[in-house]
């Protein structure tokens, strides 16, 4: 290492087709029972998002890419200029939901490349797993157990969240004669929220000449998953005493009934804890760890669920006595929509390549996760 730093040196994202703007996006995901959703225009109202991208084709609703073969088109897009894909040292994946339970999502992006052999590591979780991946890859350059190593972030919730994924529900609910054909609104909530994409990241020990890197400084993530109980998960269903029950205790006419494996958020317990104890808590310690001002801060970079979540963002940065001024942040949200763990990726890759940044800038990447209320932050220098 020539100077105990490491370097991404590459960005790339890929987005699934072409855009999906919100007058078509339930024609692709499918009507729940037959009957529009009655929650969509209410949430894409508050969540500022104006289109999005799926893996599903907009006429069949049926897939064109897994999430391993998204994945593995993102780390493509690293590919030349001294760079190939049978360089890799280390791959590192994180996504929230893999095609599979097991094999772990790494060894399957890396089957979809044809690489030689390397170190694969998958990172679990849900919109923080893109960093947990990021950072495992930044320590094994730092050590120098490897001279590269490449990072990715990937989701495809549209695979879940087609309508076919809840029939059995909706046809459980119609039988028990409930008063509306249509999922609870923490799962149909997610609908009009969630998006598809990857990202890629090339890591090495040393800058590349004659074209801009990010120098990593330092990553810090926080879990406070032991001050309240679980917030968004899949697989899983809370017990009357607001336990998570995981889908092996669950019968699989169950599995349907109740749709176990479908996305689910506890909307209220989000609006109620996500800013302070994803962002507050975990951003008052890392100013007294890291000794941060705000003015110092070239470009914030939040990932934001909503639009809805902008303005308590920027109160809680001003209580914390870290303001930020909006033009000094940097999102894509209303373009790319909230691809999860992809998402700081995605907007890296954008900025990047926008001619917006400069030699010299300071970047603070803000990453929130509610599955039991994770915060994380990254801060590059551009060199």
């Amino acid at each position: 290492m020539s100077d105990n730093f490491v370097y991404i040196n590459k960005i790339s994202a890929f987005m699934p087709g072409d855009p999906i703007d919100n007058a078509t996006m339930e024609k692709v995901l499918g009507y729940v029972g037959g009957h529009p959703s009655r929650a969509r225009a209410v949430v894409l109202r508050h969540n500022g998002i104006k289109q999005r991208y799926y893996v599903l084709d907009p006429e069949t609703g049926l897939p064109r890419y897994s999430n391993a073969e998204l994945t593995a088109e993102a780390v493509k897009g690293l590919a030349g200029e001294g760079f190939s894909l049978n360089d890799i040292e280390c791959l590192v994946t994180g996504t929230s939901l893999p095609d599979q339970l097991l094999p772990n999502h790494g060894v399957m992006v890396h089957g979809k490349l044809g690489n030689p052999p390397c170190e694969v590591i998958s990172t679990a979780g849900i919109c923080v797993a893109g960093v947990t991946a990021l950072k495992y890859a930044w320590l094994s350059v730092l050590a120098g157990a490897s001279k590269n190593a490449v990072a990715t972030a990937s989701e495809t919730p549209s695979l879940v969240l087609h309508a076919r994924n809840f029939s059995s529900e909706n046809e459980a609910l119609v039988t028990a004669l409930a008063k509306r054909p249509e999922i609870a609104f923490e799962k149909d909530f997610l609908r009009w929220m969630l998006s598809d994409g990857a990202g890629a990241m090339l890591l090495e020990n040393k800058p590349r000449q004659g074209s801009l890197s990010l120098r990593i400084d330092w990553i810090d993530i926080f879990s406070h998953a032991n001050e309240l109980p679980t917030c968004m998960y899949a697989g899983g269903e809370k017990d009357e005493n607001g336990e998570l029950i995981g889908w092996a205790r669950f019968s699989q006419q169950e599995w349907g009934e109740k749709s176990i494996f479908a996305i689910k958020q506890d909307v209220r317990l989000l609006n109620e804890n996500v800013v302070e104890l994803s962002l507050g808590k975990p951003l008052r310690t890392t100013i007294a760890k890291r000794g941060i001002s705000a003015d110092k801060i070239d470009w914030f970079l939040p990932h934001m669920s909503s639009e809805y979540f902008r303005q308590p963002i920027s109160a809680c940065l001003e209580g914390a006595g870290f303001a930020i001024p909006q033009e000094r942040w940097f999102t894509n949200l209303s373009t790319h929509g909230n691809t999860g763990a992809a998402s700081i990726y995605i907007m890296l890759d954008e900025l990047v390549h926008s001619g917006k940044l400069k030699q010299g800038q300071k970047l603070l990447c803000f990453i929130p996760e509610s599955g039991r209320f994770s915060g994380a932050f990254m801060h590059l220098t551009a060199v």
